[in-house]
Parts: C-alpha cells; sequence; structure tokens
C-alpha cells in the first residue's frame, strides 16, 4: 500500500483528481455528448467550473455532509457532474437505474435514506413523485430536462440550471465551505454507493471509498496503458460499476474524454463517429454487431463475398498470433495487411471499431467463435471477471496472453 498511496498523494479523492485535471490539462476535451444531432463539448476547465456551480448550488439547497443523492437518467455530462459535486460538498451518489419501475426505486432511495435526487426528465420525476409518501427523508429533486414540468409545485423541485445559476451567485458566500469540505476528503471517505442487481433477493448497497476507486482505477490504466488521449464512449447504465470505473474512476485518473450518445438510437451512429480507442460492451453487442456484418454480406455481391470469405479464413489463421506480437512468415503478414486494406479496415471502421486500442467484455460468457472474430481482424478485444464488491476488477487478461476460453490472471493488487 505505501507505495500506491505516495503515488496518489494529494490526489485522495475524485475531487481532488478534477482539481487536477482542470489545472495540468485545462484545456483538454472531458466530456462530449451528442444533442439534437450536435457534439458539444467541454474541456476539463470547463467541467471543473459546471462541477463547483452545481456544488455551490447543492450547498445553498442546504446538502450536509454525509447525506445520501441519488442520481437517475441515460449517460449524460450532468449526471456525472452531479455525481462529483455530490462528493465535493461531502455527499454520497447513488445512481439509480433509469428503468426501475417505481417499487424498486422506492426501495433504493428508502434504503439508503435519499435527502435529495437528481433525475432527468418528467419521466423520473413522476417516478419520485408517486412513491413520495413511502419515503421519510427525501425533501428536494432536480430535474435536467423542464420539458412538461412547468405547472409542477416547485417548492420542493428545481431546475438544474437555476441550482447553478444559484450557486454562482451564492459563490461568496459558500466557496469557502466548499473548499473545506473537499479539502476534508480522504482515502477513507464514500466515494459512490451503488446496489448490486440483488441475484439473492433485494438489491444490497455497496459502499466503495476513494482508495477502492481510485487503486482500481490506477492499477488497471497502468495494466492496459490507458492514457488522456483515449475516448471513451459512455453508454452502460450508470449505476452499473463498470460505467462508474471507465466513466469517473479512469475518465479522472487518466483525463481522458468520456462521449455520451444522443439516445440508445443513435448509439450506433454515434459510436462511429466517436470511434473509441477504449470500448466495453456485454457479449450480447458484439454478437449482434456480427450477426448485422453476417446479414450485409448476404446482400453483397458475388466479388465481395468471395473476398470477404478469403480473407476472413486468413484472418483467423494468422490474425490473433499477429496481434500477440508472434511469429508470422512475410507472405502472410503481407496477405493480412492486403486483407486489412480491402476487407478488415472498412470493417471495423463500420462497426465504429476503427481505433480501438483496448476492447472489453464481461458479464456472461461469450462464444469463442465470436471473441476469435473480433481479435482476428486486429482488435484487441480481452475478458475480465468482476463484482461490484470489488470495484469491478478480478481477474484481466494481459495483452499476449488472451484465450477464449479464460478470463485471464488476477487483477493487480488482488
Amino acid at each position: 500500500m505505501g507505495k500506491s498511496s505516495q503515488a496518489t498523494d494529494g490526489l485522495r479523492s475524485i475531487p481532488a483528481l478534477l482539481q487536477r485535471n482542470a489545472s495540468q490539462f485545462a484545456h483538454r476535451p472531458a466530456y462530449r455528448e451528442k444533442e439534437f444531432g450536435i457534439w458539444q463539448s467541454w474541456t476539463w476547465a470547463e467541467t471543473e467550473k459546471e462541477i463547483e456551480a452545481l456544488a455551490l448550488g447543492l450547498l445553498n439547497l442546504g446538502v450536509n455532509e454525509g447525506d445520501f443523492i441519488a442520481i437517475a437518467g441515460r449517460n449524460r455530462p450532468h449526471f456525472y457532474w452531479s455525481m462529483v459535486a455530490a462528493q465535493s460538498v461531502g455527499a454520497v451518489p447513488v445512481p439509480v437505474y433509469q428503468d426501475a419501475a417505481s417499487d424498486e426505486m422506492a426501495y433504493v432511495l428508502e434504503h439508503c435514506g435519499a435527502r435529495f435526487a437528481i433525475v432527468e426528465d418528467q419521466e423520473q420525476v413522476d417516478k419520485i413523485i408517486d412513491i413520495q409518501d413511502k419515503l421519510h427523508q427525501f425533501e428536494h429533486m432536480i430535474y435536467v430536462d423542464p420539458r412538461g414540468l412547468r405547472k409542477y409545485d416547485h417548492h420542493k423541485l428545481h431546475q438544474y440550471a437555476h441550482v447553478q445559476e444559484q450557486g454562482r451567485a451564492a459563490r461568496e458566500e459558500f466557496i469557502d465551505d466548499l473548499k473545506a469540505r473537499r479539502e476534508k476528503l480522504e482515502y477513507s471517505s464514500i466515494c459512490v454507493m451503488l446496489y448490486t442487481s440483488g441475484t439473492t433477493g433485494k438489491p444490497k448497497g455497496v459502499v466503495l471509498s476513494n482508495r477502492n476507486i481510485i487503486e482500481a482505477s490506477k492499477s488497471s490504466a497502468e495494466f492496459d496503458h490507458l492514457r488522456k488521449e483515449d475516448e471513451v464512449l459512455a453508454y452502460l447504465p450508470m449505476a452499473w460499476v463498470g460505467d462508474y470505473i471507465f466513466s469517473i474512476g479512469q475518465a479522472y485518473w487518466c483525463a481522458f474524454c468520456v462521449n455520451c450518445p444522443e439516445s440508445a438510437d443513435t448509439m450506433q451512429t454515434d459510436l462511429r463517429e466517436i470511434g473509441p480507442t477504449y470500448y466495453f460492451a456485454p457479449p450480447r453487442v458484439f454478437e449482434t454487431q456480427l450477426t448485422n456484418v453476417m446479414i450485409r454480406m448476404e446482400d453483397a455481391s458475388r466479388l465481395k463475398q468471395r473476398m470477404f470469405r478469403y480473407f476472413m479464413e486468413h484472418a483467423r489463421r494468422v490474425g490473433p498470433a499477429i496481434l500477440d506480437g508472434k511469429k508470422v512468415s512475410g507472405w502472410d503478414r503481407f496477405k493480412y495487411w492486403l486483407g486489412d486494406l480491402c476487407v478488415y479496415g472498412p470493417l471495423k471502421d463500420t462497426m465504429g471499431f476503427g481505433r480501438v486500442r483496448v476492447g472489453y467484455t464481461a458479464g456472461e460468457a461469450i462464444g469463442p467463435e465470436i471473441f476469435d472474430f473480433y481479435r482476428s481482424l486486429g482488435i484487441n478485444l480481452k475478458q475480465l471477471y468482476g463484482q461490484t464488491e470489488a470495484s469491478v476488477f478480478i481477474t484481466v487478461q494481459p495483452d499476449g496472453e488472451v484465450r477464449s476460453d479464460t478470463v485471464g490472471v488476477p487483477a493487480p493488487g488482488v
């Protein structure tokens, strides 16, 4: 532990990593979001200002240290900012599955004793209003999208942008409090509370400290050589530990950019436009992609089909060996290069995987032929096994030691 504590000295919380990124990587992109078909972007310096305004607004609303703040919505910068703003004021963010039914939401909010909730839109607001009488500590709700909410009672209901405006207006009054709370955060402070899927009954609240999240993010980032130039697509549920590690833990440790798609329907287009370098998907996503490729090949011309079969056969034979840096004859390498020019490259670009340096799949077993198909194209797809309680990483596959029938070796520090 000694060595890692020194390495992360002074960076003992997610808000501390934010401060570092805002000063050292001020002009690098931190977040992108597609809205109305246009990508909007925020640098680390802008992100820090957005989070500070929200944190000041939360102080203005009366958030105390140790309060629990539920967060429900799709992957949007606003909700990632909400989690870090909550941490900045010494509160605990509790991301909730956005598609949870009212009674599932009621269980989580009552179980953690949430006093506040930050939600996306009218649908989420209505869900919480429906269950409000079951929630004994609940006080205020903040919403991002104001559509349809004009006629609601706004005594305890606040628009996200207004909370930020009030925070900016009250900066003089609250900035010292905010700094004091932020500086109090330690490695042992609670970073997040995540509810597991509850395979044996009700979901369990897993409390993870800054140490859990930062050490897991740091060691996994070193393991896979992640860097600030990386791009990740944030589309998995925000209440899931994997998204928390990729889109908050590793993103803040490495200072790479988190890209949020417009919606589930535009996900495929957004994936192609961003071309992430670091990508995670459950096996069924990779299965669907492969099925789509095969269906498209059925409709292709006879010449294209023959070329596809010929080069794919070659890729299956030598692709994984080339990817792992093993010995392959010059002729086989040349033929693979040609295949990359005519088939593999265009195919990867179509799927949005043209730039993937590190790809992961987990959650269930992936079919060996599906796994090998992607690796034969030169995509560094690997498997991991993880748990919420372990901040994801339990076993991982080192580069050059990837097999379809294993989940690798113990992750660093396990």
